[in-house]
């Protein structure tokens, strides 16, 4: 007897949907490694310098992971309150950070205790930075002030208080190293000058500032803040370039790929957006709570993220090697323990193998129609298609109940509440192009099973109504469209029949003459 095969899903492709080089690029990555820290990670910051380690700043912490390390390599845990702003110097051996009491700490990478100990803000410290020449600390605060410190003798060298609301946002030049940017909750970016002792241009960004971001040719800024992402050319004098509105709600961090500089954002949407060189979204990363930190690695390799809820997600780039492995891993062989009852002994060339035949594990569906339950098949795929939103699977047990004949069997002899359900399904994707011809087929036998008593149930009879409007509806759009055809086709010949008109006589009278002269 043949064995059941189960019920094959065809795989659709997404309306709008376009699989180009960019879609794949970004698609390439692992599943994600999570990790749980003590609290919400709110900066991630990957050192410039291999094996590129990087540091999560969460709770009153700030640990220093490995690439591929779920464990921390290091650990700075004495903060007596909150932690902000973990960042590295450029050279990757030094760390500074900021913290609720306000205060700024600097760390060496290979100890624990902190080198120095900047005092002078009166309120939290939420951001940090080194200028380009690792002699300078930048720290911005909710005092409204940014300062500069001196690394060597712990002294503040500059004060700024040019913002009127808290500073959360900051980001050093790496081709200059008096220029630093900050963003802040006036909702205006300012650039500022160590050499000047203030700001030489102010951007207005329209809502609180949450992250700014220089590109690597320092000719664009990026500002994110509300719901918008906004890209400033500073060559121009701060003209505004493009206001991006692709989040539900406020975009919280941005970064850089080194891949042609694509642009990440993050947001409390749960959703990381990718922006490609013309600023339009071609992927998008979707995870479990608020997006408050977002960082990438070198070369694009990982793509770390954190959340509201104390999660750290990582996601690993694909390579070939990691697909020959597992190639490898599915070619192998049996296991030693298939041979354990013959001790040492190993197949030869003309022994015959018995394969245990593997347990098939079918979906419900599947199941039902195993036993030849075709309306309890088509009850399982409506409530799969309940739990899972996918129409695909409900789709293709109609498609395998019209191919087994038995169609108008699993339809027929259904009560008021299953009735429903199915109308509800046909009302969701009945216009959908991918389902149409099924489901076309499968409103027609309800219309012809039911068509006697409905008027018994003033809910089917309501919904029947609004599929019967929808139809109508999508064939008046339809006609529309080929009358739109028409006369497109008619312009068309038209064009094509003035150019031929208008061809030129000229050079087959000169060849004529041409030859009559020869």
């Amino acid at each position: 007897m043949a064995s059941f095969k189960p019920t094959k899903v065809l795989a659709y492709p997404k309306l709008g949907e376009r699989v180009t080089e960019e879609t794949l690029y970004w698609k390439n990555y692992k599943a994600p490694v999570q990790i749980k820290e003590f609290g919400a990670v709110t900066k991630i910051e990957f050192s410039p310098q291999p094996p590129y380690n990087y540091v999560v700043t969460a709770s009153t912490r700030i640990q220093v992971y490995g690439a591929h390390s779920q464990e921390p390599l290091r650990s700075y845990s004495r903060f007596r309150d909150t932690a902000y702003g973990g960042s590295f110097r450029g050279d990757g051996k030094l760390l500074v950070a900021g913290s609720e009491e306000g205060l700024v700490r600097l760390f060496d990478i290979g100890g624990r205790v902190a080198l120095r100990q900047f005092t002078g803000h009166s309120k939290a410290v939420h951001v940090t930075s080194f200028l380009s020449d690792g002699y300078r600390v930048l720290s911005g605060s909710d005092d409204l002030s940014c300062r500069v410190w001196d690394v060597a003798s712990g002294s503040e060298r500059s004060s700024y208080t040019e913002h009127t609301d808290y500073v959360r946002a900051a980001t050093a030049s790496k081709l200059n190293p008096d220029v630093f940017v900050t963003g802040s909750y006036d909702h205006t970016v300012k650039v500022c000058d160590v050499r000047v002792g203030g700001s030489v241009m102010t951007l207005q960004h329209g809502h609180p500032v949450e992250c700014v971001l220089l590109y690597p040719s320092e000719a664009l800024l990026v500002s994110t803040g509300g719901r918008y992402v906004k890209v400033w050319d500073l060559l121009k004098g701060g003209q505004q370039l493009v206001s991006l509105k692709n989040h539900h709600k406020t975009v919280t961090c941005a970064c850089l790929s080194t891949a042609d500089n694509r642009l990440l954002t993050g947001s409390l949407d749960r959703h990381v957006k990718v922006y490609n060189s013309s600023y339009k979204v071609v992927h998008s990363f979707d995870y479990a709570a608020s997006i408050l930190s977002l960082a990438l690695a070198p070369d694009d390799e990982m793509v770390a993220v954190g959340m509201a809820n104390g999660v750290l997600s990582i996601r690993h780039r694909k390579h070939s090697e990691d697909k020959q492995v597992v190639a490898v891993r599915r070619r192998r062989g049996p296991a030693y323990r298939v041979f354990i009852k013959g001790k040492n002994y190993s197949p030869k060339q003309d022994d015959f193998q018995v394969n245990k035949l593997a347990k098939q594990h079918l979906q419900k569906h599947d199941l039902q129609l195993k036993r030849f339950q075709v309306s309890n098949a088509l009850d399982a795929a409506l409530e799969t298609w309940r739990r899972s939103t996918k129409p695909e699977i409900t789709v293709a047990v109609m498609v395998e109940l019209n191919r087994r004949g038995t169609l108008r069997n699993a339809l027929a002899g259904r009560d008021e509440q299953s009735l429903i359900k199915l109308l509800n399904f046909l009302l969701k994707y009945v216009t959908d192009s991918r389902f149409s011809n099924v489901l076309l087929m499968v409103a027609d036998l309800i219309v012809d099973l039911y068509q006697q008593v409905v008027p018994q149930s003033p809910v089917v009879e309501r919904l029947l109504q609004r599929l019967m409007e929808l139809l109508g509806r999508e064939a008046e759009l339809q006609q529309e469209m080929m009358q739109v055809l028409g006369i497109l086709d008619t312009l068309f010949a038209s064009l094509s029949t003035r150019k031929k008109a208008s061809a030129p006589a000229g050079p087959p009278a000169i060849q004529g003459a041409h030859l009559h002269a020869v």
